[in-house]
């Protein structure tokens, strides 16, 4: 359960440092990603991508 905890923190963290390369390709525009202003600062929280992108990554693992 820890495991998955770090890979999903990981993820965001990878999602939202490369947000704008991957704008293009709609990842961090799933639905279920969060996106709101808050004090006048955007939040970007992107949920759905972030589960899409483990499960990749876990078919890809278990593939090897």
């Amino acid at each position: 359960m820890v495991k998955w905890l770090v890979v999903i923190v990981l993820m965001v963290l990878v999602i939202g440092l490369f947000r704008p390369g991957l704008a293009r390709l709609r990842i961090g525009h799933l639905p279920g990603d969060l996106h709101f202003r808050l004090f006048g600062r955007a939040f970007h929280l992107p949920f759905t991508s972030t589960i899409l992108l483990s499960l990749v990554a876990w078919a890809i693992l278990r593939a090897l």
